[in-house]
């Protein structure tokens, strides 16, 4: 049931962004831009930070399957 009302929520907001999308063709842009910049901060952030946990090094090397560490020196 929970998984039913968060498709709906999730399906009317694509439905009400498309609809803002079409019809603020000049206004839609910077604020989409915004979000995304956002996301690549947070992950940034976010892997700072556990690069300074003990271990954190191996895990990143690990969630992105890194095999040539030369190229990384900041993971070495």
């Amino acid at each position: 049931m929970d998984r039913q009302i968060t498709n709906k929520t999730h399906d009317d907001f694509i439905e009400r962004w498309a609809m803002f999308v079409k019809n603020n063709p000049d206004k839609w842009k910077p604020i989409h831009t915004a979000f995304i910049n956002d996301q690549f901060r947070k992950s940034e952030e976010f892997y700072a930070r556990l690069a300074k946990t003990k271990d954190g090094k191996k895990k990143i090397i690990e969630i992105f399957g890194i095999k040539n560490l030369k190229g990384y020196p900041s993971l070495q």
